[in-house]
């Protein structure tokens, strides 16, 4: 029962939402009796309880069962907090833009954590008409190879997906600052400020 709603957990949602234990057992259809219990933990909600119980108090159901909830207080939406993922099994890029809990292929990824180049990584930036012409010079073999480039700023995202035996290389239009990224399905996630 480790992974189960604690008393406190709904008492603390409850009163947040100011509610009387008869008034969240009325929303439940059940007494008084069995939400003070729950929350004296001489007793648990039955499992059919849950997604009621979660709704009449305003959180997921994976909140409940945590006892964290999440607000979503939209911090102007800055991409500078961009988090990137790669799945070990069928290769997928994933890219949120903050914290997130990301799966795929039935792993739960964690974030990639991003170095500065190396010489073997080496960033070449050419200007092409209103664009830059980004290379790297580095293996693209299907073993060993540059697998995204990615250019983010505060208010914009840009990602090129590349492929084995392609080149290393893509075009990006570059505004003030931002970062570079590039990452090596052998050494990993790079960053370069710009």
């Amino acid at each position: 029962m480790n992974a189960y709603v604690t008393g406190s957990t709904i008492r603390r949602l409850r009163e947040a939402r100011g509610l009387t234990q008869a008034g969240l057992a009325k929303l439940l259809d059940v007494s008084d009796k069995a939400v003070s219990k729950w929350e004296t933990a001489k007793g648990f909600p039955d499992l059919t309880l849950l997604e009621p119980l979660s709704a009449a108090l305003g959180v997921s159901v994976m909140e409940l069962l945590s006892g964290d909830t999440v607000v979503n207080r939209n911090r102007s939406a800055n991409l500078l907090r961009s988090r990137f993922y790669v799945c070990p099994i069928c290769g997928n890029v994933i890219h949120t833009t903050g914290e997130a809990v990301v799966s795929c292929c039935g792993v739960t990824l964690p974030p990639l954590e991003a170095e500065a180049p190396d010489d073997a990584h080496a960033i070449t930036m050419e200007p092409v008409e209103d664009e830059q012409y980004v290379t790297i010079d580095h293996p693209m073999t299907k073993t060993h190879h540059i697998s995204f480039l990615a250019y983010v700023t505060p208010d914009r995202f840009q990602l090129v997906k590349l492929y084995p035996e392609g080149p290393a290389a893509c075009r990006f239009r570059f505004q003030r600052g931002g970062y570079l990224y590039l990452y090596c399905n052998h050494h990993g996630l790079m960053v370069r400020k710009l």
